[in-house]
């Protein structure tokens, strides 16, 4: 409820408006009466004054000069002015002034009722801004950690999305907030970055990316700004007013912070502005902006306002890849790239392919090489397990711009692999350098060889012994007893030692091996040994 002064020097005429008018009926709690500026001063310095209905002729001191003096002292207290004489200069004076409106006496009671309802609204309206403009620089000069963490539980679902519980949270965390006051929710969405870093420089990054949007987005001081999930950022507005004009203004800010993180911070970024809501509706339209941003596949670096129009993905064909399995699988992979950049980049800057058309072509696509690499006895799932192809194939269905760059890798390992898998000698000393590497391991085994080189177990089986002349495991075992043996003869190792050496943790196994190839056990041979006596059985 608001408070009122009436000021006039008709003392009658005073006292009858205090009586006559409902004021509580318009949202006027207390009415105070003064009778000339000095008294009306005195007021002013006692009670909180809202608005005065002020008379512009009065002795000593006019109601305009009133005014002025009201202007520069209490700035946001409203004056409708009252006169009995209709002078054009006077009424252009008092709105110079800056009164809300001009009536002449006698007044009718509707008219009179209807102006300060006008300007009860008006002043309801600017306390909530300022209020809602308040609450928005506390949470982001004093409480932005306990802020964001209640708004990051609210879209959660962590607190219910319900006025009275989202009160009761920030009660209980001593924090502002009123749940007439509507939040304008900004999702920035960093869609990738066009420079390697550590994961160390892009927590910088990202803090000089927020650094930034606070400062050009103007959130810094009213509102928060803070990470959302991995690449997206929040940003809430408290905000009263029709949010259009804001919109417009925001959309140009976002522009100017697209720019700039294209110029200082090696990243494309999109902005999805969405509509102010309650608190309680928050989670919803977050919710719908991290959808939107989802569906977004062809567009970069670009900001999307709510309300305007939304792509509508149509059902886009997706191109038979039976041609370029082909192209592959006889060396052409340069040429399956080329074909599917034509396809992929046609959809740049489009509104039919949505994430449902990307991911289609997505696993098409990977169908195909699969099946290319698995006639090649190549294991294709060993190929691509590495940290860069799993980065890559994780964000290919993000935009059609990643999609791209999946493709591009995707191919060339495949074509690296085959090229490989041509020159059998490079696949022999590869097989050959990991067993010397790993003799003494028992999990050294057929399988872990082939997985090395990303071929199928029986595949490199026929491989290996069409050009080393025995199995993989065959070799493995005439490696493992070479080495035994030589451990026997050169040095003073215990027999268990040695075959722990060699890749055996038993050791009755080991000597049952060791006896099968050489015709003794490990202690018979290096006693054998050490007389000179020794008669190799040959593997």
């Amino acid at each position: 409820m608001l408070n009122m002064m009436i000021v006039d020097d008709e003392k009658l005429l005073t006292d009858s408006l205090k009586s006559d008018v409902d004021w509580q009926s318009l949202g006027i709690e207390a009415v105070f009466t003064a009778y000339n500026a000095r008294q009306a001063k005195e007021v002013f310095e006692q009670e909180r004054v809202d608005l005065i209905l002020c008379d512009i002729e009065m002795p000593q001191e006019s109601g305009l000069e009133l005014l002025a003096w009201v202007r520069n002292n209490y700035p946001q207290t409203e004056t409708v002015f009252m006169t009995c004489h209709a002078e054009f200069k006077l009424a252009q004076r008092a709105l110079q002034l800056g009164s809300f409106d001009y009536l002449l006496k006698p007044i009718p009671g509707d008219e009179l009722q209807q102006v300060i309802g006008k300007v009860v609204e008006k002043i309801m309206k600017d306390q909530e801004v300022q209020q809602y403009s308040r609450i928005g620089q506390f949470w982001a000069r004093h409480q932005p950690l306990l802020a964001e963490r209640l708004w990051l539980d609210v879209i959660n679902h962590t607190i219910p999305s319900h006025p009275e519980h989202i009160q009761r949270a920030a009660e209980e965390r001593n924090i502002p907030f009123d749940r007439r006051m509507r939040l304008l929710p900004i999702l920035i969405s960093v869609q990738r970055y066009h420079k390697t870093f550590s994961p160390r420089d892009e927590k910088i990054i990202e803090y000089a990316l927020m650094n930034s949007g606070e400062e050009i987005l103007h959130v810094h001081g009213n509102g928060l700004l803070f990470g959302l999930t991995e690449g997206n950022l929040l940003a809430l507005i408290p905000f009263e007013r029709e949010a259009e004009s804001l919109k417009e203004t925001l959309r140009n800010r976002s522009e100017e912070f697209i720019a700039s993180c294209t110029a200082w911070f090696y990243c494309d970024v999109s902005i999805y502005i969405g509509n102010a809501v309650f608190g309680h509706e928050v989670r919803e339209m977050v919710g719908q902006l991290v959808r939107w941003d989802k569906g977004n596949v062809t567009f970069t670096n670009k900001v999307f306002v709510w309300g305007s129009k939304q792509p509508i993905h149509d059902a886009i064909k997706i191109p038979d890849m039976n041609a370029w399995s082909i192209m592959l699988k006889e060396g052409q992979g340069d040429q399956v790239v080329i074909e599917a950049e034509v396809v992929l980049k046609s959809w740049i800057g489009t509104e039919g392919p949505g994430a449902e058309t990307l991911q289609r072509f997505h696993h098409n696509f990977l169908q195909m090489v699969f099946y290319v690499l698995k006639l090649k006895g190549i294991e294709a799932h060993l190929l691509f397990e590495d940290e860069a192809s799993e980065r890559l194939y994780q964000r290919a269905v993000r935009s059609v711009s990643d999609m791209i760059l999946w493709v591009r890798h995707t191919v060339n390992t495949a074509m690296e692999s085959m090229g490989t898998l041509q020159r059998t000698d490079s696949i022999i000393d590869k097989v050959e350098q990991f067993i010397q590497e790993r003799i003494e391991s028992e999990e050294l085994s057929r399988e872990t060889v082939a997985n090395h080189v990303f071929l199928n177990p029986d595949y490199l089986d026929r491989l290996f012994k069409k050009e080393a002349g025995a199995s993989v495991t065959e070799y493995i075992m005439r490696r493992r007893l070479d080495l035994a043996k030589d451990l026997l003869l050169k040095t003073n190792l215990p027999i268990g030692a040695i075959a722990s050496q060699t890749g055996y943790s038993n050791f009755a196994h080991f000597s049952r091996r060791f006896k099968k190839q050489f015709g003794m056990s490990p202690a018979d041979y290096r006693k054998q040994a050490a007389n000179g006596s020794i008669k190799e059985k040959s593997i």
